[in-house]
């Protein structure tokens, strides 16, 4: 089974999860009036939506290259994490819209031992798919996994806000109520900034290796007596690397591509990370101001 597809697996695991927990938190909420258990399940509730744009994400990211798109569609998983992020940010304007009304409207929630089990039993499936997410993550190098488990942990932590809160409004605090949702609203709308923050690395082509680090490594190999404009870009689990190479200008076309050969299974073999590396044979001069350092 590859990659794309044991990524799915599990979106689909934790989606029906995922559901489960927020139609819980939603149900009881409204039954005992509570705004902070209901803003966090409608939390959760998102956290499911996700899973179906990391879905759609990963679907398309899974086509191969075509005469269209040459580099393939991987893009589309970080683009599919951006989305999440956006839809956290939907979820904060709402809880934060709620809790202000509730701040104008007080009421007393209703706050009973059914209430505390909800909320363990639902931390408890949370804590589940957050380790077995990032785990996953970690291993498929899936940046839409990882960003899929920060979203359940900011649901942990949001749940254990609510349970707090269920004791100070059972010990006559009920103001309590809607001042935990708005902490809430807060930690989703913080967790959607840096999954947005995460995603856009790769949609923005932002250098994914030191290039000193990329440059050891060529200067290693037999035959190249120079290097420079070294670009990298991609995903954190499919990196592509752009560079020119210099060699001796007397050495003919076989032995150039050899030594060009030997730089990319280099590199591949120093960054499992890196998929794809693309060099410029140029021919290395001593009197080319580019050699002796005045253009780099």
């Amino acid at each position: 089974m590859d990659s794309y597809q044991k990524v799915k697996r599990i979106l689909w695991y934790t989606f029906f999860l995922n559901i489960a927990v927020a139609a819980a938190k939603v149900s009881y909420g409204y039954i005992s009036d509570s705004i902070s258990m209901t803003a966090d399940g409608f939390h959760s509730m998102f956290d499911g939506t996700s899973n179906v744009v990391g879905l759609i994400g990963i679907w398309a990211a899974s086509y191969p290259p075509d005469d269209t798109h040459p580099y393939g569609h991987k893009k589309f998983e970080p683009f599919a994490s951006v989305g999440i992020g956006v839809l956290l940010f939907i979820t904060c304007y709402e809880v934060l819209k709620n809790s202000l009304y509730r701040f104008m409207n007080s009421n007393h929630p209703n706050v009973t031992i059914t209430s505390f089990i909800i909320m363990a039993v639902t931390i408890s499936v949370n804590i589940v798919v957050m380790s077995w997410e990032k785990k996953s993550g970690k291993e498929l190098n899936s940046s839409l996994l990882i960003a899929d488990s920060m979203h359940t942990m900011s649901d942990i932590f949001a749940s254990l806000s609510v349970i707090i809160t269920l004791v100070a409004v059972k010990s006559g605090y009920p103001i309590f109520d809607p001042f935990a949702a708005i902490i809430i609203a807060f930690m989703i709308g913080m967790t959607g900034y840096r999954i947005i923050k995460k995603g856009s690395v790769a949609l923005m082509d932002t250098a994914m290796i030191d290039v000193d680090m990329i440059k050891n490594v060529i200067m290693g190999v037999k035959g190249v007596k120079t290097c420079h404009k070294i670009r990298t870009r991609g995903t954190e689990g499919y990196i592509c690397v752009d560079l020119h190479l210099k060699v001796d200008p007397n050495m003919n076309i076989d032995d150039a591509h050899d030594v060009s050969y030997h730089v990319e299974e280099g590199l591949k073999n120093k960054f499992s990370e890196i998929k794809d590396v693309v060099v410029h044979i140029e021919p290395y001069r001593e009197n080319n101001k580019e050699e002796r350092g005045i253009i780099t």
